[in-house]
């Protein structure tokens, strides 16, 4: 207690002598109550819209159009997720790891790749389905499918993994790197038992970020993996996702309820992601 006093007597000495940095400090706690607020009403308000329509028929192994399952829809989710990070995660993090360990400084295509990956970040993702519709679907002729819409969200993920796999990789002290070569190992050894592992935390944030873009996404998904609301055989069939499931749920207007009932059940599915990966990079980092 006497600790939290004296620090806060330090802060309202700061403020006097700094009258803006008040400002500034009052604008930042104004924002994150908002922020605060605005997630919490969120949730609360689809808690309560939601969870009385939550009803048995709703977790039926197979859909029709009067239990409107939502459970192949859960599956399909995971298997979307599982199967993009498959595809995004090598590549974004080894894309990373050529930026920051082995491209030369100033080398241009450094710069080209980055420009490139903060541009695709930025496109809508319904552009991403228009272009996954025209390629995997129409050129590739893997139709309307599981690896299609893999495919297409793991282009749009890998901004996201590669520019947060770097920013981790560049907080990596240089020292480790130093020490590591000291000792006699290689460039090799050193970023993947030094400077990978020191990275994971960082890596992992991004992988998260990821998997939120991934499960709430629907656009590009209508386009490229469909809306057929089954369990897959193989990843050329059909699926739709919970989120899908959800929009086709509320357009048609006759299963609101449900729809609602579909957004608790996809909002705890990606709290429970999140604190799943959030308790490995925990672990992880204290290895």
């Amino acid at each position: 207690m006497a600790e939290f006093k004296k620090k806060t007597m330090e802060k309202l000495r700061s403020f006097r002598h700094h009258p803006g940095s008040f400002l500034l400090w009052l604008i930042t706690m104004l924002a994150a109550v908002c922020t605060i607020c605005v997630l919490g009403f969120l949730v609360i308000y689809i808690l309560i819209k939601g969870v009385p329509h939550l009803t048995p028929s709703l977790f039926a192994w197979t859909y029709d159009s009067n239990n409107v399952s939502m459970m192949p829809s859960i599956i399909n989710t995971i298997l979307m997720t599982g199967l993009t990070l498959l595809i995004a995660a090598p590549l974004g993090i080894f894309a990373a790891v050529y930026l920051v360990e082995y491209a030369k400084k100033g080398n241009k295509i450094v710069g080209t790749v980055r420009v490139t990956a903060e541009t695709l970040t930025g496109i809508p993702s319904i552009v991403y389905g228009l272009f996954g519709m025209l390629f995997f679907v129409g050129a590739c002729k893997w139709g309307y499918s599981l690896l299609s819409g893999a495919f297409t969200l793991a282009i749009m993920v890998l901004p996201v993994i590669m520019r947060t796999t770097e920013e981790a990789l560049l907080a990596v002290p240089d020292s480790y790197r130093e020490a590591s070569f000291g000792l006699g190992a290689g460039k090799l050894r050193t970023v993947f038992k030094i400077v990978l592992p020191s990275a994971v935390p960082g890596i992992l944030a991004g992988v998260i970020l990821a998997i939120g873009r991934i499960v709430g996404e629907t656009a590009a998904l209508i386009y490229t993996a469909g809306t057929v609301a089954k369990v897959p055989e193989n990843v050329f069939s059909s699926v739709r996702t919970l989120s899908v499931h959800m929009y086709n749920l509320s357009k048609e207007g006759l299963n609101t309820n449900e729809a609602y009932a579909t957004a608790v059940v996809l909002l705890i599915l990606v709290i429970i992601i999140n604190m799943l990966s959030g308790a490995v990079a925990k672990k992880l980092e204290k290895r």
